[in-house]
């Protein structure tokens, strides 16, 4: 188990400008780095310590940081960015601490409607994102393009097919996956919109007043349906969730064949970082992408 370092705490009261903490508490649940609760006499943070020497946490801070120009506070919630800190190349970032429980959905339906909305209006002339990121530990491009599927394909299938297990999918495959993902997005009109990029279950929920909570993001420019599709891939959401955002963002003719391509990435991703059953996955998305 991880600990935070005598220095590593001094350095963090330094940062805020507080005395020694009332306590500190490992949080667990990621896989990626560790976490902690920690308490002042006036706040309670969230801090995130990344040991590795990728840095995961600045490119979470800018997320962050660009999510929030876009929400309506009313109904959703991105985390404030209190600090970010490089010590002897070990990372350290403070965000708020948010009370979470189970209630239900509307509210983050309707949230993540408004901020999509939000960022599409402010007229984004690009696909992409200016930083270079990650999606979990794997790294994902930056670069922008002008058009929806040469940024899908280039920034994000592609890197993923390169760096996947070599004998899994041959030249032929891949190369008629790419041609059937153009085919069946050619005639879809994309909303470019700054998208949470990595929305599942694990990276959102409920904040004690009933507003929606994102997180963990993975952000780029993209079309509004690749947060959708991903919230699909481990189960779904609730139905009050999808009602809300549809309100906003009405369901387009060939969504269900998008879902499917949109969460090819992220199970190529999965398949890049654990292998195992996702090596089966990434075959029978490559089997259902074909036969569409």
């Amino acid at each position: 188990m991880q600990k935070l370092s005598p220095i590593e705490v001094s350095e963090i009261c330094d940062e805020l400008g507080e005395a020694y903490p009332k306590s500190i508490e490992q949080v667990h649940g990621g896989n990626i780095h560790s976490a902690w609760q920690i308490e002042f006499v006036n706040k309670k943070l969230f801090l995130k310590k990344n040991n590795r020497k990728k840095k995961f946490l600045k490119f979470e801070k800018y997320c962050l940081q660009n999510l929030r120009e876009y929400i309506n506070q009313k109904n959703l919630v991105v985390p404030e960015v209190i600090a970010y800190k490089n010590i002897k190349n070990i990372e350290i970032l403070l965000i708020e601490w948010i009370d979470m429980q189970n209630f239900d959905q509307k509210k983050l339906g309707k949230g993540l409607g408004e901020m999509h909305l939000n960022a599409s209006e402010s007229n984004p002339k690009s696909f992409g994102y200016p930083v270079g990121g990650f999606i979990g530990i794997t790294e994902q491009k930056k670069g922008w393009d002008n058009n929806w599927i040469d940024c899908f394909l280039d920034l994000r299938i592609s890197p993923q097919l390169s760096i996947l297990k070599s004998n899994l999918l041959d030249k032929e495959t891949i190369n008629k996956v790419k041609e059937k993902i153009k085919s069946e997005l050619m005639n879809h009109k994309p909303i470019n919109t700054l998208v949470h990029g990595d929305l599942w279950s694990g990276n959102l929920g409920i904040e004690k007043s009933g507003k929606g909570v994102i997180f963990d993001p993975a952000s780029w420019w993209a079309d509004n349906e690749i947060d959708i599709a991903m919230t699909k891939l481990f189960g779904g959401l609730r139905k009050e969730f999808y009602e809300e955002y549809h309100k906003i963002f009405p369901i387009k003719q060939g969504f269900e064949k998008r879902i499917i391509i949109y969460n090819f990435y992220h199970i190529l991703n999965h398949a890049n970082m654990f292998g195992g059953s996702y090596f089966s996955q990434v075959k029978n998305y490559v089997k259902a992408i074909l036969n569409m």
